[in-house]
């Protein structure tokens, strides 16, 4: 499923297609109930309030009820997650420009920690800025950019020391019923404005064997928009 929508959104170039085609202020979608309640996507929103950003995605279901069992290793582990891809350039985020897409991740991952300067946070949904890529070796054709071995690119002070592009900044994360909110200081996002965005609920394995890619999309629950064209527009709060 994803493989197909990644061929019309995920292609080099596409931060100019998306800023044209948006036009929405949040993505809304019709429940499905093949999907399980707390990932069912009913409305995701990104927008702008005083001087920060709160993303947000309410579910049919409980925000953050449903956890990837524990295995007790590193390698096949899962994660579950809530994702806000955007038409930011990597360079907003800290990384070198150009490196692919970038997207607001709260996850949940029982069997390892991934914190800023080797703090723990197995136990609790936490956030994650990640820059993804395609690759056909994942199973839902996407993963997590790998750093290659003797590589030194531009990673941010919160990077948490994994061969990963991912940082690992405390933004405050709240649940709460139906919904989950981040809110992100805007002083510490560069480009947000007029930025396009789309919602999605995931699972993401660990490669059982270590190797690049480190870090897969297995399973996607669901898209927002149903077609991963962004169609949402930051824009300031109501």
């Amino acid at each position: 499923m994803f493989r197909t929508l990644l061929t019309g959104a995920f292609i080099a170039g596409t931060a100019s297609l998306w800023l044209s085609t948006a036009s929405a202020h949040s993505v809304k979608a019709e429940p499905k109930d093949a999907v399980n309640a707390s990932f069912d996507i009913i409305e995701t929103t990104i927008a702008t309030k005083g001087d920060s950003a709160v993303f947000t995605t309410r579910v049919r279901g409980e925000a953050g009820k449903d956890k990837p069992d524990a295995t007790g290793k590193f390698e096949g582990a899962s994660v579950y997650a809530y994702v806000w891809p955007t038409s930011l350039d990597s360079g907003d985020i800290g990384f070198d420009k150009a490196q692919g897409i970038v997207a607001l991740a709260v996850t949940f991952h029982p069997d390892f920690d991934d914190a800023a300067k080797g703090g723990k946070n197995r136990h609790v949904w936490h956030p994650h800025w990640v820059v993804l890529a395609k690759d056909a070796a994942c199973g839902a054709g996407l993963k997590v950019v790998d750093i290659p071995e003797g590589a030194k690119p531009k990673v941010p002070e919160t990077w948490p020391g994994v061969p990963l592009l991912i940082d690992s900044p405390e933004y405050p994360t709240t649940f709460k019923g139906d919904t989950v909110d981040v809110e992100i200081p805007l002083s510490l996002i560069g480009g947000l404005a007029g930025v396009s965005y789309d919602g999605v609920t995931a699972g993401l394995k660990v490669n059982g064997n270590l190797h690049a890619p480190l870090l897969c999309v297995s399973n996607v629950f669901k898209v927002a928009s149903g077609d991963l064209s962004l169609p949402g527009k930051v824009m300031p709060a109501k």
